[in-house]
């Protein structure tokens, strides 16, 4: 089944086995279903993908979008979560909020995978999609408010493919809360020659240099950028690992390469000034 996969929906294995090696150590993230996955899914990391390094970098980045999902649920408890290029993640188990309308995105491919691994049931169903599909996207589920993760999504569309759905998720729902990862435009072009997605056959990605300059016309407003690699979780690696990785994924020279946005719509801003 993992050999149906196209390139781009390989590489799900990649943050799959990083959070699965992080997990283990016991460390900034639990997440024992990445642990049985992949013990049984038997498909072969190679090269960068296996390093020490992009795991802790998996597992800080899954880290804080399950804290920042966690802290929009204890606002918005009615809201609908969307979590889109799921691919084998366990985030609904690991946030733990059975009463949640919840669904997870991804390919056809994805999924059938996925189901393998994965029991829906009244609150939780996987969708199988493509993300350009603005047809399918509008006859998602109605909801007054809408919780969006894009976790590793962005840099595999280009931007106005990343526009239109937001777009389109702003048309359909009133409240839009949205926290999605980017490459720098940067990054972006030197993946091409030193990323691990290369590995499972991928070549082409996008990167966003201005957030702001990107969504001018949208109907969404920056409310606040965070560090991939805060303080907090890289207290919680030991000795060598916490200097060495300190020194090369500070947040100054790691944001010259990866950002991470939380977005709204203005509709929340308009509504809170009335």
């Amino acid at each position: 089944k993992v050999n149906n996969m196209n390139e781009v929906n390989k590489t799900l294995f990649i943050p799959l086995y990083g959070k699965a090696r992080i997990s283990k150590m016991g460390i900034i993230l639990n997440d024992k279903d990445a642990e049985s996955i992949w013990g049984s899914c038997g498909f072969e990391i190679k090269g960068k993908s296996k390093s020490k390094w992009l795991a802790y970098n998996m597992a800080m980045r899954a880290r804080i979008f399950d804290d920042w999902t966690r802290n929009e649920l204890s606002l918005n408890p009615d809201a609908l979560v969307l979590h889109l290029g799921c691919g084998l993640d366990s985030r609904y188990n690991r946030i733990q909020s059975p009463a949640v309308k919840w669904i997870d995105i991804d390919m056809d491919e994805v999924i059938t995978v996925r189901k393998n691994f994965y029991k829906e049931t009244q609150n939780y169903c996987m969708l199988g999609m493509n993300l350009k599909d603005s047809e399918k996207l509008l006859k998602l589920p109605d909801a007054t408010n809408v919780i969006v993760i894009m976790e590793g999504v962005s840099m595999y569309l280009k931007n106005e493919e990343l526009l239109k759905i937001m777009h389109i998720l702003n048309e359909k729902y009133y409240h839009v809360h949205l926290l999605l990862d980017t490459y720098t435009v940067f990054a972006a072009k030197a993946s091409k020659y030193k990323n691990p997605v290369n590995e499972v056959g991928v070549s082409e990605l996008y990167g966003v240099d201005d957030i702001n300059e990107l969504i001018k016309n949208e109907n969404y407003r920056l409310k606040k950028e965070y560090s991939m690699t805060p303080a907090h979780l890289i207290n919680e690696l030991q000795g060598f690992d916490r200097a060495f990785f300190n020194l090369m994924f500070n947040n100054a020279l790691y944001s010259k390469f990866y950002r991470l946005y939380e977005l709204e719509n203005k509709n929340i801003l308009d509504e809170q000034h009335i």
